[in-house]
């Protein structure tokens, strides 16, 4: 079974409801298996839209990438940073095919 990512990029306008949106996630992606392999850490913009933060949230299969998103628990968190900047989301199946150089 193909894991399932979050691919997030963030502009934080207001620091304090989006550190409660970041709080309230803890035990949402908790249940769905969640966990974070890129967080608002160093990155180079290489192309495309800038965003200041950009995160990678895996999870242990597509459909409960796409349960988290759709879960009561999640839109209820979603909610607390509805005016704190902007967000692009975009969920996506991970890969199992071949690789370069295989």
């Amino acid at each position: 079974m193909a894991k399932g990512y979050w691919m997030v990029h963030v502009e934080v306008d207001d620091a304090e409801p989006f550190k409660a949106y970041v709080a309230a996630n803890v035990d949402v992606f908790k249940k769905y298996g969640a966990r974070y392999l890129a967080r608002a850490g160093q990155f180079e913009a290489v192309e495309g839209k800038l965003r200041s933060r950009n995160t990678i949230v895996e999870f242990p299969s597509y459909q409960a990438a796409v349960d988290c998103w759709h879960s009561s628990e999640y839109q209820a968190a979603k909610a607390l940073r509805e005016n704190a900047g902007r967000v692009d989301i975009t969920i996506v199946e991970g890969y199992g095919g071949l690789q370069p150089g295989k």
